[in-house]
């Protein structure tokens, strides 16, 4: 099962408050103003900033 619609719509970054954007995977939530990836583990965004991934330049 894979994250729906309109969890996604509703998910914003927990540091900027920006939109979030599906990878091409669909195994996590980039968010561009921030340069931070948010991991979806077991179909559940981790949507805390300590966890997330920096994004390389």
């Amino acid at each position: 099962m894979a994250i729906s619609r309109e969890l996604l719509e509703i998910l914003v970054c927990p540091q900027c408050r920006g939109d979030l954007r599906l990878t091409p995977q669909e195994d996590g939530l980039i968010c561009d103003r921030c340069r931070l990836l948010y991991e979806i583990r077991d179909d559940i965004p981790v949507m805390l900033v300590e966890e997330a991934k920096p994004l390389p330049e």
